[in-house]
């Protein structure tokens, strides 16, 4: 299944530098959903990077759509196999709302996609008069994955961590679980949006991934950090299921192969976590038990402390799950299978 990210922000922002720097990464292959206010989508025209397949929304906001129709039917355009894409990004309009925005994805019914994120571009130095205005911190951060506070550069340097510190300190106040990314120029790594398939364009692909790259691009942001911990057997249900409904700081992502002791003996199955959205599968046949392992992905992770917690899910099980452990396993596959698969809700009876 595709991961399916989503850039918002407001006018101005940074969504376009953003989508650029995922785009010029060279060695994955991205299909890309833009969407403009106008009847004319202006925006496709300022993108630089390297696409592998298209579609647009124009003249209207996306997250105004009556249904997620729409939208489902140009997801599932972007999931055909044939064209062996490795993740969709959407780039909303300026006037978009990640809360309207979350509800089309987590009630979408586009087959072959799963949720990838939803990253909220702000600009540092317009942000508290443009979008937070009031006494309340705005509730759109409720429902975004990760917030890049971007154009810090514009700030002058004895600044900067001050007007870090207060913006991310309002954010928090709405979702404290979030990832805050401090960016220029829109530059953060990509590894922490999707999985990224080689350092080199494809033998076989022509090099518009390297030949589109400006001065600002990856090699400029903070690189993200991972942590990697085997699964050679298998492991208690409910452990790792506590570990992807509260994982450990700064872990933005948690991805891979694990073995799971179930009441039908050992069985396999595919992870990914983005945020605090979950995602479970059966593994397929072709992945190799041997290559079990689950990958924590985030910004500054402290080594030490992930790849304990990871140990600790991973630690062979000693005994039956539980029948509560197996219902909240079971939840989780039917989630993943139905288009309420994002629900926000971790508490299982």
């Amino acid at each position: 299944m595709i991961p399916v990210i989503v850039l918002t922000g407001y006018l101005g922002a940074g969504k376009t530098s953003l989508l650029n720097c995922l785009l010029n990464r060279p060695g994955t292959r991205v299909g890309v959903i833009i969407n403009d206010i106008g009847k004319v989508n202006v925006d496709t025209g300022l993108i630089t990077g390297q696409i592998d397949a298209a579609e647009s929304i124009a003249g209207g906001c996306v997250c105004c759509l009556s249904d997620s129709s729409p939208l489902d039917e140009l997801l599932e355009k972007l999931a055909q196999p044939r064209l062996c894409l490795d993740a969709i990004i959407v780039e909303a309009s300026g006037a978009a709302d990640p809360l309207n925005v979350d509800r089309l994805l987590r009630f979408g019914k586009a087959d072959g996609v799963r949720f990838g994120g939803i990253i909220d571009v702000i600009d540092a130095v317009e942000h508290e008069h443009t979008v937070d205005t009031s006494a309340m911190a705005p509730a759109r951060f409720n429902a975004t994955s990760m917030v890049v506070v971007n154009k810090l550069d514009r700030i002058a340097p004895e600044d900067r961590d001050m007007v870090l510190a207060r913006i991310s300190g309002r954010i928090r106040e709405i979702n404290p679980q979030v990832a805050i990314v401090p960016a220029s120029h829109a530059a953060i790594d990509p590894e922490l949006v999707f999985d990224i398939a080689m350092d080199e364009d494809p033998v076989n692909e022509l090099p518009l991934a390297a030949a589109s790259r400006t001065h600002h691009d990856h090699a400029h942001a903070a690189h993200a950090n991972a942590v990697t911990v085997r699964c050679p057997e298998a492991a208690d249900a409910g452990a790792v299921l506590d570990l992807l409904e509260h994982p450990p700081g700064a872990a933005y992502r948690i991805k891979g192969h694990v073995k799971l002791r179930t009441d039908r003996g050992t069985q396999r199955y595919l992870v990914n976590m983005v945020g605090r959205q979950i995602h479970f599968a059966e593994a397929t046949a072709h992945s190799d038990p041997a290559d079990d392992a689950l990958v924590a992905v985030g910004m500054g992770l402290d080594e030490t402390v992930v790849g304990a917690a990871l140990a600790t899910a991973l630690e062979p099980a000693r005994q039956d799950p539980s029948p509560r452990n197996l219902t909240r396993l079971e939840r989780r596959l039917i989630l993943s299978s139905n288009a309420g698969d994002e629900t926000k809700d971790n508490e299982f009876a």
